[in-house]
């Protein structure tokens, strides 16, 4: 098993595997980026994935440098190098780089990073037992620009979210507003369970547009589960029969704990059963 990484298309050996000082994305955070992973060694809706880094790219004005097409060739490229049994893949685009200063026009031309390295997945027992979350009240990097529901590098507010979850033992951290709503978590999209149905915040909510939360959402349909798109407030988080995360890489996740209450049974429901179940049936992976 082995890392990859290409830089505007070329992969780089060991050494050359570097981004200038001068790069955007490493002195402001100016870039957008996406992470995908394989199943049976090829990427998960790969062409959804790079659409959504293009339209993040729209909405910070950053050009896409090349065609999404070369894009997503660059990537197979960069998995099938790797030759790993299945990879997790960052593709990052930045706005480039130039001389100090905010103006964006400082910089010369985009850059394109695609790494490659082995999909490490949580451990099945959290899928069995459930996880702990908890909940962090702040305002999103984005909130109230035009730049909302773009998946955007600089992640500081998710950062200092997980560093508050992890010091009281919990792998998740929910995002709640102004206003006590649970929007989505740090790094995933956030459900919760009523009465059988799914409350989710929707996208005009500026949450990130989460390719598996589009599959729950579709496989809850095919299940006849009801879905409420709103975001719940903490408190029906608290007294929900069931709560859920999505993300590429840990797929469905149920919650059992949060800010230390116990939800619901206190162990995975029915509802994220069934859905977890079909949702690796779509993807071809058994349930453990």
């Amino acid at each position: 098993m082995s890392i990859v990484v290409m830089i505007d298309g070329r992969v780089r050996p060991p050494g050359e595997q570097s981004v200038s000082v001068f790069d955007r994305g490493f002195l402001y955070g100016d870039s957008v980026f996406e992470t995908i992973r394989t199943y049976g060694g090829a990427p998960f809706e790969l062409d959804e994935h790079l659409r959504r880094l293009e339209h993040s790219a729209r909405l910070v004005f950053i050009p896409l440098p090349v065609p999404i097409s070369e894009l997503a060739a660059e990537v197979l490229e960069a998995i099938g190098a790797a030759a790993n049994p299945e990879s997790y893949v960052r593709v990052i685009l930045t706005r480039g780089q130039g001389a100090l200063g905010l103006d964006p026009t400082l910089c010369d031309r985009p850059l394109r990073v695609t790494i490659v390295q082995p999909l490490g997945v949580p451990p099945a027992h959290h899928y069995v037992n459930g996880v702990a979350a908890i909940s962090y009240r702040t305002q999103r990097t984005i909130d109230g620009t035009s730049a909302e529901g773009a998946k955007i590098g600089n992640y500081l507010v998710s950062v200092l979210a997980m560093r508050e979850a992890a010091q009281v033992g919990a792998l998740e951290a929910l995002l709640v507003d102004a206003q006590g709503k649970v929007l989505e978590g740090a790094s995933s999209n956030v459900f919760v369970i009523k009465a059988g149905e799914l409350i989710t915040a929707p996208i005009g909510a500026g949450i990130l547009a989460g390719i598996t939360r589009a599959h729950v959402l579709d496989l809850a349909e095919g299940l006849s589960i009801g879905v409420q798109l709103r975001a719940p407030h903490l408190d029906e988080a608290y007294a929900a029969d069931e709560v859920f995360i999505s993300s590429s890489i840990r797929e469905l996740m149920p919650i059992v704990r949060l800010d230390q209450r116990s939800l619901g049974s206190g162990v995975p429901g029915p509802v994220f059963r069934r859905l977890f179940a079909a949702f690796r049936q779509r993807v071809g992976h058994a349930v453990g």
